[in-house]
């Protein structure tokens, strides 16, 4: 008996790039994402093996790669890992190594780790709560983030404080039927 499908790295991407375009910025829950995706300075790797300690690996040289590039040709990377890590859990424990990780090798203070999983649940919610959406991506993804650039967007927006309150009543509106009707999950952008 074969094990599941593996999604390829065009898939994975394509899917990403729908949820990144339809849901953070079609709901503005990153009022901070559209000028990078349109800028063209968001980087979408992917990582296909079934492997973390690979996948460490990969966020690492996705770190030193982006840290060698300038932050106009380069803001972010989103590290999609569609192959590995479908355990909530174990992803969330993986995030807390990759964090220290991160520090270790000397970004801490540079690079800031955001983390999006198909079952992303905050702590105190029910799994089907609308809520947890908003963290939600159709494959386990690191973001990095420069600092500079996190605290650049925070100064210039008054109301950043107010995102996660926002996020949550936007997904309450929408509800569970209007976020099935984004169509932001995996396989949904096909050729």
């Amino acid at each position: 008996m074969s094990g599941p499908a593996t999604i390829d790295a065009f898939q994975a991407e394509a899917d990403t790039r729908r949820w990144l375009e339809r849901a953070v910025i079609g709901l503005n829950l990153c009022p901070f994402a559209k000028a990078v995706h349109v800028k063209a300075q968001i980087h979408y790797a992917v990582y296909l093996p079934a492997d973390e300690s690979g996948l460490m690996d990969a966020l690492l040289a996705e770190a030193n790669e982006l840290a060698a590039l300038d932050a106009a040709v380069r803001d972010t990377t989103l590290l999609i890992a569609p192959n590995t890590l479908a355990d909530f859990l174990d992803f969330n424990d993986f995030l807390g190594r990759a964090e220290r990780k991160l520090s270790r090798a000397g970004f801490d203070g540079v690079f800031q780790l955001a983390s999006f999983h198909p079952q992303f649940q905050f702590s105190g919610t029910e799994p089907d709560d609308i809520e947890n959406a908003t963290n939600r991506a159709p494959y386990p993804t690191l973001h990095l983030l420069r600092e500079d650039s996190v605290s650049r967007a925070v100064e210039a927006s008054p109301e950043a404080e107010a995102i996660f309150e926002r996020n949550i009543e936007t997904l309450e509106a929408l509800g569970p039927d209007g976020w099935a009707a984004l169509d932001v999950g995996p396989g949904s952008a096909r050729p």
